[in-house]
């Protein structure tokens, strides 16, 4: 069986203490839109930020990865009370490792979601890496599973809905 096709335990979801993602990519479809005066908006699905909320309300830490830096990002965020944003870094891998460092977590307490090559290593690292399908190659390979939903679509709601059932809630 494929890495993509492979079935999670229930258990593996319970064991779940951090979900970190990529933002664009797995939070918005991968598309952003700069108007005339340079302003950048981009679009995100109220499905994957209802999830973001219950995972908050269960006790389960959110975090947020990015490559570049986004006023839009951190706007988000704010209204979705992330409590872990971390832009302007490429090497997701490390920032991954040094926040679940910062809250006492192992490999296996870990789920990361991301959709290009810059992901793949932490992708490769969590305890349970998840990759939307639509994804680059390299990020797909390195995934125990891909959602149905697509990136922007709700494809983290997915990830949060099997966090929230692993933990019976």
């Amino acid at each position: 069986m494929s890495r993509r096709s492979a079935r999670i335990s229930k258990s593996r979801w319970a064991a779940l203490r951090l979900f970190a993602m990529d933002v664009d990519g797995v939070l918005t479809d991968g598309t952003g839109a700069i108007s005339s005066d340079g302003a950048e908006t981009k679009n995100f699905s109220i499905l994957d930020g209802m999830g973001i909320v219950r995972l908050h309300q269960a006790g389960v830490a959110v975090a947020w990865i990015s490559g570049r830096a986004s006023g839009a990002t951190t706007a988000r965020a704010n209204e979705l009370r992330v409590p872990y944003v971390i832009q302007g870094r490429t090497d997701k891998l490390r920032a991954l490792q040094e926040l679940a460092s910062q809250l006492g977590l192992a490999a296996a307490q870990v789920c990361y979601m991301g959709d290009d090559d810059i992901d793949a290593p932490a992708i490769t690292w969590a305890g349970l890496g998840v990759a939307p399908a639509g994804s680059m190659p390299a990020a797909l390979k390195a995934a125990d599973w891909v959602p149905a939903r697509a990136a922007g679509h709700g494809a983290v709601r997915e990830v949060c809905e099997h966090i929230l059932a692993g933990r019976g809630q």
